[in-house]
């Protein structure tokens, strides 16, 4: 069973704004190959932060207004929310230690 929430429209804004602690959301499409190479990296930091960081998902071609909302030019991009609000975001694939060390960096 998977750690990672898969949002939509309707629920993306009460998970964030709801959330008990930061929450990772990763902005992918299907048809990405580096959005591919990063599900491994998340579903295991999300086993690794157990709870610490909720991680989740948003499928740009699904939910397009809100990656517009949030400027999302390039995928996949990583944006981290605390407190329902934007505090850090990177765009590319990253090794599980890049992406742990900016959730570190930014919180």
């Amino acid at each position: 069973m998977s750690l990672i929430q898969q949002l939509k429209d309707q629920d993306f804004n009460d998970t964030i704004s709801n959330a008990k602690g930061p929450v990772l959301v990763d902005f992918w499409a299907e048809w990405c190959g580096p959005c591919k190479m990063m599900n491994p990296v998340l579903e295991s930091l999300a086993g690794e932060l157990d709870g610490s960081v909720a991680i989740a998902k948003l499928n740009v071609d699904e939910s397009p207004d809100i990656a517009q909302r949030y400027s999302v030019r390039g995928i996949p991009t990583l944006m981290l929310f605390n407190n329902g609000e934007l505090v850090a975001q990177r765009t590319g694939a990253g090794s599980q230690q890049q992406v742990k060390a900016f959730i570190e960096q930014s919180l």
